[in-house]
């Protein structure tokens, strides 16, 4: 009988490594496919607004005020995708930036000045991202409905804070942020406040065990638990996170408004959920991309401002809104079925 000799060590661990590199090869292809096509997309949509209103789309103060806006949604989206990445949601976000906004512009607060505003509404965030965390992680409850019961809260206690009345900002300190004297080299200090937490959240979900860890436990929860992870700490963190998130962004908006109002933060939990998806991050939990939901949040402010300098309705904005939604479902389905 004839026998086949087993190929060498070294020949065997080649034929595993070769057997291994595509995979990890396609892996990073698709992210730069996805990154490239949100890239080509903003890159679409500079045009659009170049060529149907040149004077002000491209105007130096416009680009400022879109970037301004998107870093208060994009704080919020931050927080959102490492909820989304654990395989949990979060509808209360909206919700917790307005209970902040208006907990930290009452009288009495700004009484205490800049940082009297500044420490109540990041308290306020944190305080309300506790509750969120230990119903969910030791409650047992669902994350769509206890975040549900949060939403209805916070808007409710917000409403009964300020009586259905906009609280006035008069602390010089906030207001002057918002000013262009403020400026640095140009950007406000909102954007660079985003840009921080932006290159801060990538790190964390990119390069330390806290975000090996969040992947896993969306992944598969059993498994990570079993590996030797805390499942239900790593979720209270993770919501704790996100309200975070929002407080920061609760403040970033009280200076952009120089106000605080009970409907401040108006479907901010639907826009922070949409640029994520689109941006990547899985619905089902288990991948998550930082890079791809700030892209998507500059996506969808870049088509408000291009829809608002072309005086069209926001009901057409919605249905373009949606439409783009589905197709990055669609594309997620794709990809994840053929993986």
């Amino acid at each position: 009988m004839t026998q086949h000799a087993s190929p060498p060590r070294d020949s065997a661990d080649t034929l595993a490594s070769a057997g291994r590199t595509p995979a990890w090869r396609g892996l990073w292809a698709r992210a730069d496919v996805r990154t490239l096509s949100l890239l080509g997309v903003l890159a679409a949509l500079v045009v659009i607004g170049g060529v149907t209103r040149p004077d002000e789309f491209l105007d130096t103060r416009n680009l400022q005020l879109v970037l301004t806006q998107a870093s208060v949604i994009g704080v919020v989206t931050v927080g959102m995708t490492f909820v989304i990445t654990s395989g949990g949601i979060d509808l209360s976000v909206g919700a917790i930036v307005a209970l902040a906004s208006v907990w930290a512009t009452t009288v009495a607060t700004q009484d205490y000045g800049f940082g009297g505003i500044l420490f109540t509404a990041v308290l306020v965030g944190l305080g309300c991202g506790l509750v969120n965390g230990l119903l969910i992680a030791y409650g047992g409850m669902v994350p769509f409905i206890a975040t549900l019961a949060m939403l209805a809260s916070a808007r409710g206690l917000a409403l009964q804070i300020t009586d259905g009345r906009t609280q006035i900002v008069t602390v010089d300190g906030v207001l002057s942020l918002g000013e262009r004297d403020s400026y640095v080299l140009g950007i406000p200090p909102l954007v660079l406040v985003f840009a921080l937490v932006t290159v801060l959240g990538w790190l964390v979900l990119n390069r330390t065990t806290f975000g090996r860890r969040t992947v896993a436990v969306g992944g598969n929860a059993e498994a990570a638990r079993l590996a030797g992870i805390d499942v239900r700490r790593q979720r209270l963190y993770l919501y704790l996170l996100s309200g975070l998130c929002c407080g920061i962004a609760a403040f970033l908006l009280i200076v952009l408004s120089g106000s605080g109002q009970n409907t401040n933060g108006n479907l901010y939990e639907l826009d922070a959920i949409a640029a994520a998806i689109i941006g990547g991050t899985l619905l089902s939990g288990g991948r998550g991309t930082i890079t791809g939901s700030v892209l998507g949040v500059l996506i969808f402010t870049t088509i408000t401002n291009i829809f608002a300098l072309n005086n069209l309705q926001s009901d057409v904005q919605q249905i373009a809104k949606g439409a783009i939604i589905v197709a990055a479902v669609l594309v997620q389905r794709r990809t994840a079925s053929t993986t």
